[in-house]
């Protein structure tokens, strides 16, 4: 008759020894996993920053490059003939600003009140955030507020430069202001954020038309026609 053998199992020491090598790898798998997803998430924050920046670049760069000469009437007043602001502290900026007329907005078949041009501004506010400025129609009455879209967080300076010629030389120049009856010849814009340092785009604009603004009496909105543009008209500025 054979005897009984005893049965044999792990020494206390030996599930010791288990469970830490176990959690050794866990850890280690952990900290992997871990420095994965910090990866990516700085990854998405990255890209949905660049993102941020070329969709309010190419917003500025859509308006400025449809600029034209139209004087919009300020309050109500009709003897505005300026159509081109910039420099420091436009439209309540707290670095500079710029505030303009563009062509382009899309109306389809003419259903809505208003013409195809917009005011539009561009200003940096206190939360250092950049902001397009815009009001539905060219010319408003005293008291209208415009709409404010935020385009990029996070910028810690906006400087913008005007490029006009200034003599018959057509020699050019920047300057840091600009206040005239005409477009700029060109454009500079410098946006300073914490993420991505300095970035500065140029913009050259073409030479538009003179437009002319007439009141629809029936329908209370204004049209625009375009005429030929003057020789002072046409001049980027004086000495």
């Amino acid at each position: 008759m054979r005897a009984p053998t005893s049965a044999h199992g792990f020494t206390l020491i030996e599930i010791l020894v288990a469970i830490l090598i176990f959690s050794l790898i866990a850890s280690a798998s952990t900290a992997v996993l871990n420095n994965v997803i910090q990866a990516s998430e700085q990854s998405t924050a990255s890209i949905e920053r660049l993102q941020m920046l070329q969709r309010a670049m190419t917003t500025m760069e859509r308006d400025l490059l449809q600029a034209v000469n139209r004087p919009p009437r300020i309050d109500g007043v009709e003897e505005n003939t300026i159509v081109f602001r910039g420099g420091a502290g436009e439209m309540d900026s707290t670095h500079d600003g710029v505030s303009f007329v563009r062509n382009g907005w899309h109306n389809p078949m003419w259903r809505l009140p208003r013409s195809n041009m917009q005011g539009v501004a561009y200003r940096l506010n206190d939360e250092q955030v950049l902001e397009r400025l815009h009001t539905t129609f060219v010319d408003n009455d005293s008291g209208v507020e415009p709409k404010i879209r935020p385009l990029l967080t996070g910028v810690t300076d906006l400087n913008i430069e005007f490029m006009r010629s200034k003599n018959a030389r057509n020699e050019i120049s920047w300057d840091e202001t600009y206040t005239n009856s005409s477009v700029p010849k060109g454009v500079a814009v410098e946006i300073t954020t914490e993420d991505f340092g300095l970035i500065r785009r140029e913009f050259a604009l073409l030479d538009p038309p003179v437009i002319v603004s007439t009141t629809n009496t029936a329908t209370g909105s204004d049209s625009d026609s375009p005429r030929q543009n003057s020789p002072t008209a046409n001049q980027g500025g004086t000495e």
